[in-house]
């Protein structure tokens, strides 16, 4: 290998090294309380080396909420290739989506307002992922899981609503993530759903229920 290629691998690992780190500290504490001195110190380098990788902190929060773009991308797909139906789709990609948000300072969601290249990428692909998840429910009607006399852009309109609360509010401290999580997705889920689609709702829900178990069972 070649002193500019060895170079080019470096400098690609390193900027690898510098989003990974930049993603756990924005999502733990939010986006402003965090300086690029910080992220710098994080990783052990200068902040001149992280300065010629990224001109600053909003070109670097930029390509952090690519790069979770690019794996929520990878998620769908491989859920899409072991799913049994529809269903089974969109209620990973909303647990997933629950877990994240969870996982998230709402400091985040508050600050990211402040850096306006950022919150049209993120707000930009909120509107792309709507349309796929109502192309989702559709699907669902022709596999007649749900039922077709249902506004499904009003319904999307009020699961992401409600999942705002997880950001906005205390509640995830008052109740468990399970209670949270079954009251906004299973409860709209199942009034949407055929006597097919409750079926195989019911399914899911023993499976989830089993496997968080068997998880709690093997931490303990």
């Amino acid at each position: 290998m070649n002193e500019t290629v060895k170079n080019a691998a470096s400098r690609t690992e390193l900027k690898e090294r510098i989003i990974e780190t930049a993603m756990r500290l924005f999502t733990d504490n939010g986006i402003r309380s965090i300086t690029m001195d910080e992220i710098a110190a994080s990783l052990g380098i200068s902040k001149r080396t992280l300065y010629e990788i990224f001109v600053d902190k909003e070109a670097l929060l930029e390509e952090c909420i690519r790069r979770g773009q690019d794996e929520n991308d990878a998620y769908l797909r491989s859920v899409q290739a072991t799913a049994r139906n529809v269903l089974e789709v969109l209620l990973k990609c909303y647990q997933r989506s629950i877990e994240k948000y969870h996982a998230t300072n709402r400091l985040f969601f508050e600050d990211i307002k402040k850096y306006p290249k950022a919150y049209e990428l993120m707000t930009r692909r909120q509107d792309m992922d709507s349309e796929h998840v109502i192309n989702f429910f559709r699907e669902g009607v022709r596999q007649g899981i749900f039922r077709s006399d249902v506004h499904f852009g009003i319904i999307n309109f009020l699961l992401h609503k409600q999942l705002d609360v997880l950001m906005h509010t205390d509640i995830s401290e008052r109740f468990s993530f399970l209670e949270v999580y079954e009251a906004i997705v299973f409860t709209c889920i199942r009034g949407i759903s055929t006597e097919k689609g409750a079926r195989e709702l019911d399914e899911f829900i023993d499976r989830y229920r089993a496997a968080l178990m068997k998880e709690e069972e093997d931490q303990a």
